[in-house]
């Protein structure tokens, strides 16, 4: 399975993330275990599989 590391300004701020679902300016995220967060204000820049890295941006 592919978990992925979220990136917002440059830092890493959630990773083992297996979930996203971007709507109305914010970003849910949801980790391996079920823990959750959301990034208001933000949207989905890159997702790159090899890396397995979620780029997020200020929106």
């Amino acid at each position: 399975m592919c978990e992925f590391r979220v990136i917002l300004d440059g830092e890493e701020v959630f990773k083992d993330v297996v979930y996203v679902k971007a709507e109305d300016g914010r970003v849910l995220v949801r980790d391996v275990v079920g823990e959750s967060i959301i990034f208001e204000n933000c949207r989905i820049v890159e997702v790159d599989v090899n890396n397995t890295r979620l780029v997020l941006s200020r929106a």
